[in-house]
């Protein structure tokens, strides 16, 4: 069991940290200070106690990344009750039922989220409150909700008459065994599932934080990924906040344009990010620079080639800020050909593992131990085996136990069980080998795994690893057709399709040519019969994995 408790780390951040930067909305220019954190927490429990919540009561929270966003998260988790953080992709329908299947007795809500709920189908809500600006939108008949809000700064006044000071941060005890989050997952299969994760499992991400000291005192970070996700919440925010780190939340999507800017004033001193926005920025901003004919030519040349390696990563950590010990990818797995090159050139990055049944890390390694292209060593306190009958050479489901693992499935015994084997292992569902060194290497989902008709393993995700790296392609989903053939979906590179001024013929003449040259270069049980164009870009899941299960009646 982890020592640390997670309130306690709360509490004794807020105190330790008064004076200094806690969390920044970039758009709005708006920081708030570890003292002003604390004290809208103290009048939110001051809320709390006057409309009588219970320790325990489950509290849903939905919007934008941001300090109220923050501030809520930490004042209910502090205040002994359960926080439900909820994706602000979801649909309003998937909202409604998230907040009904978790019993959530109140509902923090962004004001154009708010717009689109309709208030008869989350009846049993005791109240709902404007993460905007905290007011109540709407209570319950016969609560009395909003009066207690209105006279919430009189109460607060009263009850500290000589304003909230450090001293006054003081929190209760509540045993880390104990659930303090349902997370609502959005997966590749389309089942969404409440995630009870203990104090215990938040508590052991964070205390990793500070002894890996991926943030510290006085760091500064730039938040992109989703804060109702486990990733970004666990690093961007948690660790962030009880390290004494000051948080800038971007708060509009990340597009390369937006990030580097953003980058470039922030200047944070530790980036996580998923493959996604980074393969963007290489295809975007790095490829074009390589495939120059002078480039090529420069690059030839084993005397030059090192110099240039060099200015390209300096520019590539100026675009970042200039001031990062590393950038951590997580949340799927980074492509070949990127990875390949940022070793090459000596760039400060790592992979890590993780899932929100782990709150979320199951593995890491600091970028001058990372392992080229594992996703980093097993966590102390984690246990991991490989189901297969060599765990070295064989790949199989990747099964984990231990300090971060999840109590279970909110309300769900059926998806309990059937994800925990009879001794207690969490089957990750993520098919990979483990070396001597107790480095992960995943080659794919158990459930994406097809088998060729001569009984061999197809992982998709290593073969379209390979095609989104050919000209004018996007992404790509490798499926199988009627006849049990592959064939490739590809969403093309419309932008760079219209630069080249590539006409719709001309492009069917380049997926062929793709077609021809990946099939070079997998085995040939892996060969694709076809490529076909999709129009839109493909629906992904917050940690920006393709939600494959809505495109496998589309293949001819």
């Amino acid at each position: 069991m982890i020592t640390e408790n997670l309130i306690r780390l709360f509490e004794s951040s807020i105190k330790d940290n008064w004076e200094l930067p806690a969390f920044t909305d970039y758009v709005e220019q708006h920081t708030m200070s570890f003292g002003d954190v604390g004290m809208q927490i103290a009048k939110l429990h001051t809320l709390f106690d006057s409309i009588r919540l219970e320790q325990g009561a489950k509290v849903s929270l939905i919007g934008k990344n941001g300090c109220n966003w923050c501030t809520t998260y930490i004042a209910v988790v502090t205040y002994g009750a359960v926080i439900v953080p909820i994706l602000q992709d979801f649909n309003p329908n998937d909202v409604q039922h998230i907040v009904n299947h978790s019993d959530s007795q109140l509902l923090f809500v962004s004001d154009n989220i708010w717009d689109n709920i309709e208030v008869d189908k989350i009846a049993d809500l005791r109240a709902v409150f404007s993460l905007n600006d905290f007011r109540c939108l709407h209570q319950k008949d016969g609560e009395k909700v909003q009066m207690a809000n209105k006279a919430l700064l009189d109460i607060f006044a009263e009850k500290y008459p000589d304003g909230y000071q450090p001293a006054n941060v003081l929190y209760l005890t509540k045993s880390n065994a104990e659930l303090a989050c349902i997370s609502y997952t959005s997966g590749t299969t389309g089942f969404s599932k409440g995630v009870m994760i203990t104090g215990n499992a938040l508590a052991g991400n964070i205390v990793f934080g500070f002894a890996t000291r991926l943030l510290e005192k006085h760091d500064r970070a730039l938040a992109f990924l989703p804060l109702a996700h486990a990733y970004g919440c666990a690093f961007d925010f948690l660790t962030s906040f009880c390290a004494g780190a000051h948080t800038t939340y971007l708060g509009k999507t990340p597009s390369p344009k937006i990030l580097l800017k953003a980058m470039s004033e922030v200047r944070p001193t530790s980036i996580f990010t998923v493959p996604l926005i980074i393969e963007k920025i290489y295809r975007k901003q790095i490829q074009p620079m390589l495939n120059s004919r002078s480039m090529r030519w420069a690059l030839s040349i084993p005397v030059v080639d090192n110099r240039i390696y060099s200015t390209i990563r300096k520019k590539i950590t100026d675009a970042f800020g200039g001031s990062f010990k590393e950038v951590i990818i997580g949340g799927a797995p980074l492509n070949r050909e990127v990875e390949e090159f940022f070793h090459k050139i000596g760039f400060n990055f790592t992979v890590g593992y993780g899932m929100t049944e782990c709150a979320p890390l199951i593995s890491y390694a600091p970028h001058n131990k990372f392992v080229s292209f594992s996703v980093g060593k097993i966590l102390k306190g984690m246990e991991v085996k490989i189901d297969s009958p060599d765990s070295y050479s064989i790949a199989g489901e990747i099964l984990v136990r231990g300090e971060h693992v999840m109590l279970g499935y909110y309300k769900n015994q059926e998806a309990t069980s059937a994800v925990f084997t009879e001794d207690g292992w969490l089957k990750t569902g993520d098919m990979g080998t483990i070396d001597r060194d107790f480095n992960i290497f995943i080659r794919g989902r158990s459930k994406s795994m097809l088998l060729s008709g001569s009984g061999q393993n197809i992982y998709p995700e290593e073969i379209e690893a390979k095609l989104n790296n050919m000209p004018f392609v996007n992404e790509s989903l490798i499926l199988e057709n009627s006849q049990n053939k592959l064939v490739a979906l590809v969403y093309p590179d419309y932008e760079a399709i219209d630069e080249a001024k590539i006409s719709d013929k001309e492009l069917t003449l380049v997926m062929n040519s793709n077609k021809n040259n990946l099939n070079k270069l997998v085995a040939s049980y892996e060969n694709i019969v076809d490529i076909q164009v999709y129009p839109n870009e493909f629906e992904k899941t917050p940690k920006k994995s393709i939600k494959r299960y809505l495109y496998t009646n589309l293949i001819r």
